[in-house]
């Protein structure tokens, strides 16, 4: 039985029977995330369950692994590239300007978002489906506008600045199931950009600022907000100011502590070191959450899944949670870059295109 192709290089395009397997993946993938936003949206407690304790627990190691394989079926990328694959979009190039706003304004959003599940998503369904609808609203709006992923996948979403940290090493790189052509709509590619990292374009200062901020601030960031207990009840403006305080605290030492050492050690060493950071924030997102899921969490049930606190030994925890640490070190820090992208690019639209993406890379 014949079965599809993934050994792709840069410029193969996709067999139709390639293009209808992702096609197919893409629609289950959708139809998911439909069910899910539905749950949200109509049942709440599930909603809350299959979104914050399965889906999103599963996405920081997907990311480090394979995140093509996330750019390639995400549903709100599906979404956001209907008009686009309609033939409705106007497909404006972004400026380099643009581009590095709208990766700023990615960057401050994951970092307002997050803290608020503390405050709302975590308990309230309904709200975190609005969120996803406004996310999709949004994106949809944009490929309107805007050329394939441009805007949204690598521009606004506040998801993709952790894509750019954790996927600096993938496994393999991946055939790109969205884009038939390289419009050159963004310039390095981040799909198709090996070793991809948050640094690996600093074109204007709105890139650099969140480079800086996604690469040294995360690993605090995340450990701050481990130690902050979901409220069940907002009730004053300090509460709510709350679920801020230890998150910022700890996303501003990690952050001083990155400045430092970017500027201490040699520049041959900066990749490493970015990697360094990306495990460290990877890892201690682990270190909290799976204990969390299986009923050994800081906080009673807070982001519980399923609980096995009377199953489970509790070193058994503790080795789950050294081995993933160990993992996430090797895979990012110590193992050899391989050079590969999260997604092959296809070929270019033409050969102009093809000499200024050989020129920006």
């Amino acid at each position: 039985m014949a079965t599809a192709n993934f050994d792709f290089k840069s410029g193969d395009q996709l067999s139709s029977r390639s293009i209808l397997i992702w096609r197919i993946i893409q629609i289950a993938v959708w139809l998911l995330g439909a069910t899910i936003l539905t749950c949200l949206l109509f049942y709440p407690t599930i909603g809350v369950i299959l979104f914050w304790n399965i889906l999103i627990p599963v996405a920081p190691a997907l990311f480090v692994v394979a995140v093509g394989v996330w750019r390639n079926v995400c549903p709100l990328a599906t979404t956001n590239l209907l008009p686009r694959q309609l033939g409705l979009s106007k497909r404006k190039k972004l400026t380099a300007t643009q581009l590095g706003q709208f990766n700023l304004i990615a960057v401050i959003a994951l970092y307002l978002i997050v803290p608020l599940r503390h405050a709302v998503f975590n308990h309230n369904g309904v709200a975190t489906g609005m969120m996803i609808v406004a996310m999709a609203a949004i994106g949809v709006t944009l490929g309107f506008f805007y050329e394939w992923k441009s805007a949204w996948c690598s521009g606004l979403c506040p998801v993709h600045p952790v894509e750019k940290l954790y996927g600096g090493n993938v496994l393999m790189s991946l055939p790109n199931a969205n884009c038939d052509q390289c419009m050159n709509c963004v310039i390095p590619c981040p799909d198709s950009t090996p070793n991809m990292n948050p640094k690996i374009s600093a074109k204007t200062i709105y890139h650099k600022i969140s480079g800086l901020m996604i690469i040294g601030g995360l690993p605090g960031f995340i450990w701050g907000w481990f130690h902050v207990p979901d409220e069940a009840q907002i009730v004053s403006f300090p509460t709510f100011l709350n679920v801020y305080q230890l998150p910022v605290i700890g996303f501003a030492v990690t952050l001083v502590a990155y400045l430092i050492l970017s500027n201490v050690i040699p520049a041959k060493y900066e990749r490493k070191l970015i990697s360094i950071f990306a495990a460290s924030g990877v890892s201690c997102y682990y270190w909290y959450r799976l204990p969390a899921l299986l009923g050994f969490g800081k906080f009673a049930d807070d982001g519980l899944l399923i609980n096995l606190k009377d199953v489970l030994p509790t070193w058994s925890i503790f080795a789950l949670i050294i081995a993933t640490t160990v993992f996430f070190f090797y895979w990012l820090v110590f193992r050899k870059k391989n050079n590969r992208s999260w997604v092959v690019r296809p070929q270019f639209a033409n050969k102009e295109d093809n000499l200024k993406a050989v020129l920006s890379n």
